[in-house]
């Protein structure tokens, strides 16, 4: 099978637009991320991770993200590939970045995530055989304290622990969305900062979470995150305690290293 067979069309954003009007379209799309262009020409890629990343700096403060334009947080770094490129080989490139951009010449053909290649892929095993283990936070900890781990560790999303019961998940998208909420309230940079580093935990994170046990077949899990649109689901024991996570990208890194 070929790229050109599983690629579908990729959602643009021009790097002159404003960072606000890209949460609303990755918002309207279910994504968590945009090509960027620059003047029809592949720009590079922005994601809701770099967008969290930039509304939370302090340097930043005071200005809305109705200010801030797309390009002061376009990753410009991307891999491209030819749409003859087999999809066994897109498997090994993919767990080196979150999507891979299939040009012929300078025309944007697609893209290929790690959702378009499950969808084709029929997979053996159990959720044990691809989890990772958990980085979790409590309801009680800071915002900016999961905003700060998700960037340094490179996770999308965090189980939200309270007395060892899974009781929600915060993603990179939630953190983003507060964030922008508070950016774009009128006010000083200082008033902006003490409301922001205030932000609980359980202020923003989604209660309603779906999780797996860790004999959940693969297959089954991959459905589930397909069908319902999540980015990742929390891997339970016979239990109830939290023994890992299972995300898009966890089962592209399980199918690379077993093919």
């Amino acid at each position: 099978m070929l790229v050109k067979e599983v690629m579908t069309e990729p959602v643009t954003i021009d790097k002159s637009e404003k960072i606000g009007h890209a949460l609303d379209i990755m918002e309207k799309h279910d994504l968590r991320r945009l090509l960027v262009t620059n003047k029809d020409k592949l720009g590079g890629i922005i994601t809701t991770r770099q967008i969290a990343r930039i509304l939370g700096t302090r340097k930043r403060l005071g200005m809305p993200a109705s200010s801030l334009h797309v390009a002061a947080a376009t990753l410009e770094a991307v891999i491209k590939v030819l749409p003859d490129m087999s999809v066994e080989d897109a498997i090994t490139l993919l767990p080196k970045t979150s999507v891979l951009v299939v040009m012929d010449g300078e025309e944007i053909k697609g893209w290929v995530r790690p959702r378009e290649i499950l969808r084709v892929t029929k997979f053996n095993g159990k959720a044990s055989d691809a989890m990772r283990p958990p980085l979790t936070v409590s309801p009680d900890d800071r915002l900016v304290h999961a905003r700060r781990m998700m960037l340094d560790r490179d996770v999308g999303r965090l189980p939200v622990v309270d007395c060892a019961r899974l009781v929600g998940i915060i993603t990179e998208r939630d953190v983003a969305k507060a964030l922008r909420a508070f950016r774009d309230l009128n006010e000083t940079s200082s008033k902006q900062y003490a409301r922001i580093y205030n932000l609980l935990v359980s202020d923003v994170m989604t209660r309603d979470v779906k999780s797996v046990r860790m004999d959940t077949p693969l297959d089954e899990v991959k459905n589930i995150i397909l069908t319902e649109g999540r980015g990742g689901l929390p891997v339970l024991n016979d239990r109830d305690e939290l023994v890992g996570m299972i995300t898009r990208r966890s089962l592209i890194d399980y199918l690379a290293r077993t093919r």
